[in-house]
């Protein structure tokens, strides 16, 4: 993997951006990478942007700041708005097809853009829940900075409690996970 992937992810509270870095970064330390991941949190409790930025890679990571992301995922209108400024000419920024009135807040700088379904996927093939987990499989899809199975265990090892409760939890965040990579790879999972 070389030098570490730097990611950046912002939604608004509540939507889960940083349980989703929290399983990612997971899943990286069971493949033996380093890691880092610093949340940034505001007011989300009353409505404000929630940002997680993690680094994963084979060496030490040197600063645990940066000033342009590798890939940047946006979920929200004010997110989109908020992260801007980490997207440079190698970023693939990422943010959710739905959001309305950002078509002038997109950064044009980024290498790609990817506008994805995720929230209209999990509410009609999935359920909402899952939506931030949509998420993650499309950043795994877009980095490779994990092995899906890796990700599944992490969940496995975050969510499992639940899982015992409600076994089609399971199935669903996987199937999220899954849908989500496909998404940005374009390819079906194996």
């Amino acid at each position: 993997m070389g030098k570490a992937v730097k990611i950046a992810l912002a939604g608004e509270g509540g939507q889960g951006v940083q349980s989703v870095a929290m399983i990612l970064t997971d899943a990286a330390a069971m493949e033996g990478k380093e890691i880092l991941y610093i949340p940034n949190f505001g007011v989300e409790q009353r409505g404000g942007v929630s940002i997680a930025f993690v680094q994963i890679g084979d060496e030490k990571i040197g600063a645990p700041k940066f000033k342009t992301g590798d890939i940047v995922v946006a979920l929200s209108d004010r997110a989109v708005r908020r992260v801007g400024m980490y997207v440079g000419p190698e970023t693939v920024f990422i943010y959710d097809a739905g959001i309305k009135g950002v078509e002038d807040d997109i950064p044009q700088d980024a290498q790609r853009i990817l506008a994805i379904p995720a929230l209209e996927t999990a509410n009609q093939e999935l359920h909402p829940r899952v939506f931030n987990v949509l998420i993650m499989g499309a950043v795994i899809g877009a980095t490779h900075v994990v092995a899906l199975e890796k990700a599944k265990e992490a969940i496995e090892k975050k969510l499992g409690y639940k899982f015992e409760q409600n076994p089609e939890l399971r199935e669903m965040n996987f199937k999220a996970l899954e849908r989500g990579y496909e998404m940005v790879t374009g390819t079906g999972v194996a």
